[in-house]
């Protein structure tokens, strides 16, 4: 943007220095010539009373000091034939002039100029002025150059406020694109100069207003999953009292485990709803919270009749991820085995650290796999469910800086492998 402004302006005033400038050195020129012309009348002037009344002898003493002490060639053509002054040949504007017409013509090398003289017999003599080209155009050169330097100088004038400006214009454009990638990274605190120049100024207040209207927006919908959140509590005491008034022990013991699994995930919506990002979490133990949470599903896998395979590496494997982030996410994983397999359908969870320093959770199962690519988008499922477990599988890795692969595992079911950044 800016050498484009530079090249429009550039060639701008080029144009109107030339629409000025050449005018202008052709009337410098034609002043000279003039002035050089009007030289050399006047002094041919001063000898035409000298023609008429002056003796020879003084006259040839007069023409001599006129073609001597001037810039210019003087010479007199009596009615005689004779010549005084400068010895040049009859020219035909000579004959003319001796005929009584003064005239001045373009001749090799300059400017003729002749003036016809009546004497006192009634015949014509001749006065004539020659003007050399150097003595026409004397100055003209110097005023050029000082007429291109004058128009280099207003170019380099132009240029010079042209970059100023331009150099404005860009840097508010460049600040404008970073307020908008900051904005797009999810710092909603930044803000565009709205004191930009005109239009630029225009947008910035735009974004701006765009940028606080976001806020709002995040705000009130963050408030709003928090305060559904919440009522979500009142439901889960009444289950968690029903739990306890249950007469076998075993069977309340694991309903209250699970309701504090709910409980747990309650709280982290909660949290992560009021946090300014989600993805925000301390970091955490892979090892031990997976283990954690393959232990707590183990008790449903008895219950259906599934074998479970553990290859868990000993830890401690830090990673990015907060511990309720990673603990929703494994629940999300393995709570989509138990919800799109039949009982009975054996899985394997593998956690291990890869060559690359990576941290990666396999969960592979007998099942039969997605029914079809394209349900591993967010909100899309073939069994009825919200089909929201593998994308917040998938989005709780993109924010630590990891990845979520699907494929085909060796079970012959699916395999979805989980990528997470180690932490330092």
């Amino acid at each position: 943007m800016r050498r484009r402004v530079l090249v429009l302006v550039g060639a701008t005033t080029s144009l109107v220095l030339v629409a000025f400038l050449v005018p202008l050195a052709l009337l410098v020129r034609g002043v000279a010539v003039d002035r050089a012309v009007q030289g050399a009348t006047v002094q041919a002037q001063a000898l035409s009373s000298m023609v008429v009344t002056a003796h020879r002898d003084t006259l040839a003493v007069a023409v001599e000091q006129a073609d001597a002490t001037s810039a210019y060639d003087v010479s007199v053509f009596l009615a005689d034939g004779s010549r005084l002054g400068a010895a040049v040949p009859r020219s035909p504007l000579v004959e003319l002039a001796s005929r009584g017409s003064s005239a001045s013509g373009e001749v090799p090398g300059g400017r003729e100029i002749v003036f016809a003289v009546r004497d006192s017999a009634g015949a014509y003599g001749v006065i004539r002025a020659f003007v050399s080209e150097a003595e026409l155009t004397r100055g003209v050169a110097r005023a050029w150059l000082l007429l291109a330097g004058l128009g280099v100088v207003l170019l380099g004038m132009s240029l010079l406020v042209a970059d100023r400006l331009a150099r404005r214009l860009v840097r508010s454009t460049i600040e404008l694109a970073s307020v908008s990638h900051h904005l797009a990274a999810g710092d909603l605190d930044a803000r565009a100069d709205p004191g930009a120049p005109d239009e630029i100024g225009r947008v910035a207040a735009a974004l701006n207003h765009l940028a606080g209207r976001i806020s709002e927006l995040l705000r009130e919908e963050r408030e709003t999953v928090a305060d559904l959140s919440h009522r979500v509590r009142t439901p889960l005491t009444a289950l968690r009292l029903d739990a306890e008034a249950l007469a076998d022990r075993h069977e309340a013991v694991r309903i209250e485990a699970g309701v504090d699994a709910v409980q747990r995930a309650v709280t982290q919506a909660i949290d992560q709803a009021r946090r300014r990002s989600a993805g925000s979490g301390s970091g955490c133990d892979a090892a031990e919270v997976v283990r954690e949470r393959v232990d707590f599903w183990a008790v449903l896998a008895e219950d259906t009749d599934r074998e479970i395979g553990r290859d868990l590496a000993p830890g401690p494997l830090p990673v990015t991820v907060g511990r309720g982030e990673l603990a929703a996410c494994v629940d999300a994983l393995l709570g989509n085995v138990f919800a799109h397999t039949p009982d009975g359908t054996a899985f394997e969870v593998r956690l291990y650290r890869s060559p690359d320093g990576e941290v990666l959770l396999s969960i592979d199962d007998a099942g039969p796999g997605l029914p079809e690519p394209g349900l591993a988008r967010r909100g899309e499922s073939g069994s009825g469910s919200s089909g929201l477990g593998l994308d917040i599988a998938r989005r709780t890795a993109q924010r630590a800086g990891g990845d979520l692969r699907l494929g085909r595992s060796a079970l012959g079911g699916l395999s979805v492998t989980l990528q997470l950044l180690a932490a330092p």
